[in-house]
């Protein structure tokens, strides 16, 4: 099989999963789609990708505006073959800490940009009886662990999403990916806000590559490739991807 012209659309484009995730499946001949909201960012990944790169400053908690994202890739290409919803924060902290602004944000961010850019996606894809939706879920979305409560439960729901998702849509050719990443040296750790959190994970990402703690957004990328990369009557449900001396 073959990524060749396949039309992607990817949210949180502008650094780490994301961008890693659109230059790898630029090089291999797709044509992307970029969404998020740092227009500098996203102008710089284009210019650096070249022909086969698109974006649109796009917030996923704004339906419309990943509306728009959607339609830029139908207006220019025709269709889309692939929605990648990899958008996400991760503000940590224990419950009792009472941070209502921040749990609303995560869910906002986490769960419903991911439902905003299937139901934007959708009606294309059932019209072209063709589709694949990845998301990025995380390792958060398959065990439980202290000050991470809220931000596992999104993860979760993500997980009911995405198969609820498989269920409904299999008739009418669109299949469904989630890739739960461990630690992934990203720009997320600055979403973190716990300072203790912070900290600890901190020394995961600015661990070597070969002590085994951290992911590389490229290690993602390639898995993200992967599920792609399958004829049609192949449906890669879930990729879980840890460094390899990770404990949970």
């Amino acid at each position: 099989m073959s990524v060749q012209d396949k039309v992607v659309v990817i949210t949180g484009a502008s650094s780490g999963i994301g961008a890693a995730t659109a230059k790898l499946l630029a090089s291999q001949g797709a044509k992307v789609v970029l969404g998020a909201r740092r227009q500098d960012r996203l102008e710089a990944l284009v210019q650096e990708i070249g022909d086969n790169a698109r974006y649109q400053v796009t917030d996923v908690t704004h339906r419309q505006e990943v509306h728009d994202l959607i339609q830029l890739a139908v207006d220019t290409y025709g269709r889309v073959d692939v929605l990648y919803n990899n958008a996400g924060t991760m503000p940590q902290g224990n419950l009792s800490d009472r941070d209502y602004a921040k749990w609303e944000m995560m869910l906002n961010v986490n769960i419903m940009g991911v439902l905003n850019g299937i139901g934007e996606v959708l009606p294309v894809m059932q019209a072209q009886r063709d589709g694949l939706i990845i998301t990025t879920d995380s390792v958060a979305g398959h065990v439980v662990y202290p000050a991470s409560a809220v931000y596992n439960g999104t993860k979760y729901a993500v997980r009911a999403i995405m198969e609820g998702l498989r269920q409904e849509e299999k008739g009418h050719g669109i299949r469904s990916t989630i890739v739960s990443p461990g630690a992934v040296r990203t720009e997320l750790v600055n979403t973190i806000g716990d300072p203790q959190v912070k900290q600890a994970v901190g020394q995961l990402m600015n661990s070597d590559q070969d002590s085994g703690l951290a992911l590389d957004p490229e290690d993602v990328a390639r898995a993200v490739l992967f599920a792609i990369d399958q004829p049609k009557h192949v449906a890669v449900s879930e990729v879980l991807v840890r460094p390899a001396d990770q404990e949970v």
